[in-house]
């Protein structure tokens, strides 16, 4: 695991962060898409930042960003049970503030999509480099 910058994921990461401002300023008549699928997609958003600053493997990254939702939901777990409150109204749309099983289920098929998505281009990638190399290979062997 090293520092790193990928401008990639800091595109990809960009793109989500317009998405969820989106969700959070155009989803209040839409529950589902609010409240289920924002989270879905904010386990995809933590997972970017993390991929935009630290070269580790997809795991390590995946397994962050989903204990980073789970770490959320049980801080708005605490919150309620202690009577705390943040003052910030924009902090309080952001890390939400009612507790809800619906949220940890919903960190956690984020976890699925994100781990769906990097594998299947960790797979292209191994398809796409093993025919670059097939090919070095048959022009090494017509010279």
């Amino acid at each position: 695991m090293t520092l790193t910058f990928n401008g990639r994921a800091f595109a990809a990461l960009l793109a989500v962060t317009a998405l969820l401002a989106l969700i959070a300023l155009y989803g209040a008549p839409y529950p589902f898409v609010r409240g289920f699928l924002g989270d879905v997609i904010a386990v995809g958003w933590a997972y970017l930042v993390y991929r935009t600053f630290i070269r580790a493997r997809v795991m390590t990254l995946a397994v962050a960003a989903l204990l980073t939702g789970y770490a959320v939901e049980f801080g708005q777990y605490l919150a309620r049970v202690y009577g705390w409150q943040l003052e910030q109204p924009v902090l309080r749309v952001v890390l939400g503030s009612v507790p809800d099983w619906w949220d940890v289920l919903a960190y956690t098929v984020g976890f699925v999509v994100v781990l769906m998505l990097s594998l299947g281009k960790e797979r292209r990638q191994q398809k796409a480099d093993l025919l670059n190399a097939r090919m070095r290979a048959s022009l090494r062997a017509r010279r």
